[in-house]
């Protein structure tokens, strides 16, 4: 691509909201590209389980599931309390269906609902995900879409500043050479990788290691700032609680949600676990920054149907025990606290006595021989605010004006799980607002073009 070619539609990252932007704006008749500044595409999408929360898709009334786009905005607006957009929210909520059922049908994507448990956030399962649960296979089946349409994907080309005449955006600068387009989606993620945006706008988390991809560096909040763009949710995050230690990957939190505990190295549990994997992450840190979870053989076969969490267990991520002091000593736990703790969760379980913490959701629990334990420690993944958008992804002014030719999707833009924290994530509000939010960028673009559309 020489600096004199003009593009229909430049998308900027090769995650899962770049890909799908540039697969939709090319469905739709437009030239696009796609520009990485890594030197693999995927970003956080590829870290991520590959979960895409959609409400009434097909494939839940295939499986008797009830849902609507209004059942999915009250279940996230009781996890996330206060948005900056509950505009946003609402039409993510309205197009997540349609946006899964064009993963599967356009895209090639492999994905099934997980009726197996629900998620964190979620009142019914309406998680689509790989069979694999590794948002990797995701990333694969988008680049292979992308692949057979002779999209251009430049790998290691990180852009150094957007293009920008009369207040309009027209296409970014790589090493040096201009790429023009007359419409630029930013796909670049959020900054949780840059360690000043975060002690900025997310100072809980900041003393957290960083488990995320490497490119999410906060491009898009600097350029944002230079053109004097809004700006929303921006102290939310994705926090982790139980990042296995020292593999580093995740331990399935279905091993807490399913009635698994955290305890701390006194061997004490420290609140209320079914607060969730995100918002559970800052008390872990809060409490020293390291843990140790607690869960019996009938949550690990439960855990062990995902690959992931599979390969950490055969690696010692999760080891086994017969009886709960055994399973204090593996990791140099006092037993007798650790026994005590186990009692009383076990009787609040039975509803023999009050859970001190308050937790109510306890799953399988009462927990029983032979037991696992793994040690894990807090880690922040992604940022959730970001630019704030249209309902077609288009970067606003803070007088809700368009920046013309300008999107933003992913963890570039505002997210939807409310204004602070962690509290408010519930799980595949990352990957619903890239991949919705790219296809909408794509499909806006192509309209803004004359072409004629699908609805979305």
């Amino acid at each position: 691509m020489t600096s004199t070619d003009e593009l229909d539609f430049l998308a900027i990252g090769a995650g899962a909201c770049g890909l799908a932007g540039a697969i939709a704006a090319h469905d739709a008749g437009l030239s696009a590209a796609i520009v990485e500044k890594l030197a693999r595409p995927g970003g956080n999408s590829s870290l991520s389980t590959g979960s895409v929360p959609a409400a009434g898709s097909r494939f839940q009334r295939e499986a008797g599931i009830e849902d609507d786009p209004e059942r999915m905005v009250r279940d996230l607006t009781r996890i996330a309390g206060e948005t900056d957009d509950p505009a946003l929210l609402r039409r993510l909520a309205e197009v997540s269906a349609a946006t899964v059922e064009w993963l599967v049908d356009t895209v090639g994507a492999r994905l099934a609902l997980v009726t197996a448990y629900r998620h964190i956030g979620h009142s019914v399962p309406r998680l689509h995900a790989p069979v694999s649960r590794r948002g990797q296979d995701l990333v694969d089946d988008l680049l292979a879409a992308a692949a057979r349409r002779d999209i251009p994907l430049a790998l290691g080309n990180p852009v150094t500043r957007l293009i920008v005449e009369g207040g309009a955006v027209r296409g970014a600068v790589v090493d040096g050479a201009e790429i023009r387009a007359r419409h630029t989606l930013l796909a670049v993620n959020g900054f949780a990788g840059d360690p000043a945006l975060v002690r900025r706008f997310c100072p809980e988390i900041a003393g957290a290691q960083y488990f995320g991809a490497l490119g999410s560096t906060g491009e898009a909040i600097r350029w944002g700032e230079e053109l004097g763009a809004a700006f929303g949710n921006m102290a939310a995050y994705q926090g982790y609680a139980a990042v296995a230690y020292p593999q580093g990957s995740l331990l399935s939190w279905t091993t807490i949600e399913k009635g698994g505990i955290l305890l701390d190295p006194q061997g004490r549990r420290f609140g209320d676990e079914s607060l969730g994997y995100s918002g559970y992450a800052r008390l872990v840190l809060e409490q020293g920054g390291e843990a140790y979870a607690l869960f019996d053989q009938r949550i690990f076969d439960i855990a062990a149907q995902e690959e992931e969490f599979a390969e950490l267990a055969a690696h010692g991520g999760a080891r086994r025990a017969a009886t709960v002091e055994e399973a204090a000593v593996l990791y140099g736990l006092p037993a007798a606290a650790v026994a005590e703790e186990v009692a009383a969760y076990n009787a609040a379980a039975t509803g023999a006595a009050a859970d001190r913490h308050g937790r109510r959701d306890t799953g399988l629990a009462p927990l029983r021989a032979p037991f696992y334990v793994a040690r894990v420690v807090p880690g922040l993944f992604h940022t959730q605010g970001g630019l704030r958008v249209d309902a077609d992804a288009r970067v606003l002014h803070p007088d809700g004006s368009p920046i013309p030719g300008l999107f933003a999707g992913g963890g570039a833009a505002i997210g939807i799980s409310g204004r602070a924290g962690a509290l408010g994530y519930a799980s595949g509000n990352g990957l619903l607002t890239a991949i919705a939010l790219g296809r909408l960028a794509g499909l806006a673009a192509a309209a803004e073009t004359g072409a004629a559309v699908p609805a979305a």
